[in-house]
């Protein structure tokens, strides 16, 4: 999809030339708070005067002094080409979704290998499930072929194994996703689960079930921005 460079008060974005190529996991640029509403730092209640200047959080748009907002941290969820000022708060979200797109995603998109179960349907079959590279479609092989996508999913549930009531480790093992049928109000159900045989990997496979969990997350706080 092809991509074009924008600048915005905010900064250089990169971001793609058709608003329906975005990424489902990407957030829009957040209105800034009006100078005139701002005379004093949204944070220390600090006063702006001619030494003290105000700043805007690029991610909640609210106004603040330096001290409070001095932070540059990346925020690709809005397709800034290069780190930008954040408060505190929102530094810190950053930061951890700057983990899910450095390191999780390209589980992801590496995919892994489940048994998938359609409906109610009582055999399952063995496909490789990874995300497209455009992050707009979760897609599976085997013998049977799907897209799914990702703006389509309504319901993600992670399946564990090794809880016990006083506690410990748990491990994911699969997942049941739920999704609308393009053109449709239908919901169809698709069951995930981890392979026991040599050909699939265990342990990428709870580590591909995690970013998935983590990328559901991402989508949902999308949708309700």
């Amino acid at each position: 999809d092809a991509k074009k460079l924008v600048r915005s008060p905010s900064g250089l974005r990169m971001v793609p030339e058709h608003r329906a190529a975005r990424s489902p996991f990407g957030l829009d640029e957040p209105p800034w708070v009006p100078d005139k509403e701002c005379p004093r730092c949204m944070q220390c209640d600090t006063k702006f005067d001619f030494i003290t200047r105000k700043h805007h959080c690029r991610r909640c748009g609210k106004c603040f002094c330096d001290k409070c907002c001095s932070k540059k941290v990346p925020l690709p969820r809005m397709c800034f080409v290069d780190p930008v000022r954040q408060c505190a708060e929102c530094a810190l979200v950053s930061q951890k979704e700057t983990e899910f797109y450095d390191k999780q995603l390209k589980v992801l998109m590496n995919g892994a290998t489940f048994f998938v179960t359609l409906g109610t349907s009582d055999k399952s079959e063995l496909m490789v499930c990874r995300l497209s590279s455009n992050q707009r479609y979760l897609v599976l092989d085997g013998d049977s072929h799907y897209e799914i996508e990702i703006t389509q999913i309504s319901a993600v549930q992670i399946l564990t194994e090794g809880f016990t009531p006083g506690g410990g480790n748990t491990r994911a093992i699969g997942m049941i996703l739920q999704y609308k049928v393009p053109g449709s109000e239908e919901v169809t159900q698709m069951k995930f689960t981890a392979g026991e045989d040599f050909s699939c990997n265990k342990k990428l496979s709870a580590s591909w079930l995690a970013a998935m969990h983590k990328a559901t997350k991402l989508l949902y706080e999308s949708r309700d921005q």
